[in-house]
């Protein structure tokens, strides 16, 4: 296999029969030795963590298969922590879109000045461009368009399937006694079709029990216990 890529928690390689294989890796984004899902550094190895999140990723691209949305998610091997995806182009250099149901973390602190923290904001999509330099810079669509990473109807196709595969999450961790207050994704493009790409980790989604936050590996936790049990 040909490794195409090395990120920061996986790696890209190519198959023969044309798909990607993704490698979920033990490191973690942080900062110091301490673990935070939206840094844009390595800080640290967790064992097995790479497995777990893969886990996690395919619980909710099953999901969404069922539920009849394509995403790039072909088959996983959880033994070797890899998935087999297809091949789809990003927009740009990398697209972030972030779908807030309620007033935490940016968001708050940029309009701190108009909402309570916790606020109810009602599946509210907001788009960063992939720049760890530049802090992963907010944009508008009119923005998208204007230095042509993706067109106006593109852009509202990837806002209907962010609201849809982010109200088909919280309706199954609202089955778990979780809230989901904002989860981020990835989306490609393969011909002309906009879809899902990377994974849908416990750490790209912020998720409170009883109005406390849960961390990240315990969410993991308790998505997965609640999975085996049915099982």
């Amino acid at each position: 296999m040909k490794k195409i890529y090395s990120g920061k928690t996986k790696d890209v390689y190519e198959l023969e029969n044309g798909n990607y294989q993704l490698l979920f890796k033990d490191d973690c984004t942080g900062t110091d030795g301490v673990f935070d899902p939206g840094a844009n550094t390595v800080g640290l190895k967790i064992a097995g963590i790479g497995r777990e999140n893969l886990k996690v990723s395919v619980y909710f691209f099953e999901i969404l298969k069922k539920a009849g949305i394509k995403t790039h998610y072909v088959s996983a091997d959880l033994e070797q922590a890899t998935m087999e995806v297809l091949p789809a182009k990003v927009f740009g250099k990398g697209l972030e879109v972030i779908c807030r149901y309620r007033a935490v973390g940016s968001f708050l602190r940029r309009y701190g000045a108009y909402v309570e923290e916790g606020a109810p904001l009602n599946g509210y999509v907001e788009t960063t461009l992939k720049d760890d330099a530049l802090g992963d810079p907010l944009i508008t669509p009119d923005g998208l368009e204007a230095i042509q990473v993706m067109t106006l109807e593109q852009y509202a196709q990837m806002k209907q399937l962010t609201q849809k595969i982010s109200g088909i999450v919280r309706e199954s961790l609202k089955e778990k006694g979780l809230e989901l207050y904002d989860i981020k994704f990835e989306f490609g493009y393969v011909g002309e079709e906009v879809i899902l790409i990377d994974e849908i980790a416990s750490g790209n989604m912020r998720v409170y029990q009883n109005g406390k936050i849960v961390e990240p590996t315990e969410l993991t936790r308790l998505i997965l216990q609640t999975e085996n049990q049915t099982h």
